[in-house]
């Protein structure tokens, strides 16, 4: 039989526990594992996370930091597939910037923003488990890079170009293969397996053991917890019931009027149908394509809904 589970699974400790500024070191230790310096929290602030949206609070969490240079630093853990996950980081990262920028200071106020996302999906096409991405400017004739003069460093207090822009990380979770080769693994191993081995020597895993230990919590706590993860279980059932059984539903209900109706226009609108539900509203051109798509076209184009990345991958 599995062992029982001591620890409870980030994301909860995300939502609750460690916003506590008591519980600040947990948080501390993975950033400055992740980032390779000391880094201490200031403070918490307001976040998406924070507002209990019933649509959204199951599936994602996220946690907007500030350290002790006046960076801020945004924590994302996301557990369903988005496939424009890449455009909303882009998105998120303008937003705090906007939002931390006072109305009338010069764009040397700017607050350089780091962007750290743990993912329990695949995201992309690679194969490490984490990702770090940067801004530079190179040469397109001498191929060197551009740097900060002098001046320009003083007044932004950075060294290089890549300090002044967004960082981000993306940490695919499930790309890790459970073998600690350093104090960065063990916090990967963490949150992947949700189990902290002895011999682990990363900061902050002492202080999440203690803190993350079920055992250890409040009843009112622990019972909170319960129902999170019951709730959690829940979401997902509805989800992959209704996704799975809706897109079957969609393909078996579209042919059957195309037999009733005349095939070739069952099959079109069986394939809107789908289009609209997996992507949305659709543009005028795409119902114009598949409206004149022959028949094996129309249901080469069905087969591949259920897979595709893209409209442009369903209507190649």
């Amino acid at each position: 039989m599995p062992k029982s589970r001591r620890l409870i699974t980030f994301d909860y400790a995300l939502k609750r526990l460690l916003r506590s500024k008591v519980n600040f070191e947990v948080l501390e230790g993975l950033l400055s594992e992740l980032l390779m310096t000391d880094v201490k929290i200031v403070e918490i602030l307001e976040s998406e996370s924070n507002k209990e949206d019933p649509l959204d609070k199951y599936n994602r969490v996220d946690m907007k930091v500030k350290d002790s240079q006046g960076e801020l630093i945004l924590i994302e853990l996301q557990y369903e597939r988005e496939y424009d996950y890449l455009q909303r980081l882009v998105y998120a990262i303008s937003k705090t910037i906007t939002e931390h920028l006072k109305e009338g200071d010069a764009y040397s106020k700017v607050p350089k923003v780091i962007s750290i996302s743990i993912l329990y999906f695949d995201l992309g096409q690679g194969n490490d488990y984490i990702y770090h991405g940067t801004t530079s400017f190179k040469g397109l004739h001498t191929n060197d890079e551009l740097l900060l003069s002098e001046g320009q460093k003083g007044l932004f207090r950075h060294n290089t170009v890549q300090d002044i822009f967004p960082e981000l990380y993306l940490i695919k979770v499930n790309r890790f293969d459970e073998v600690a080769r350093n104090t960065l693994d063990e916090w990967i191993y963490f949150l992947k397996t949700g189990d902290i081995r002895e011999g682990f020597t990363a900061r902050g895993l002492d202080k999440a053991k203690e803190v993350l230990d079920i055992l250890k919590l409040p009843e009112a706590e622990r019972r909170a917890y319960e129902r999170y993860q019951e709730d959690l279980h829940f979401q997902a059932s509805m989800v992959e019931s209704t996704w799975g059984a809706g897109m079957l539903e969609g393909i078996q209900i579209g042919r059957q009027e195309g037999r009733q109706d005349g095939i070739q226009i069952g099959e079109r609108n069986t394939l809107l149908r789908l289009l609209t539900r997996r992507f949305g509203d659709l543009p005028a051109e795409v119902h114009a394509k598949v409206n004149a798509a022959e028949m094996d076209t129309l249901e080469s184009w069905i087969d591949q809904v259920l897979d595709a990345h893209s409209l442009n991958d369903v209507l190649r």
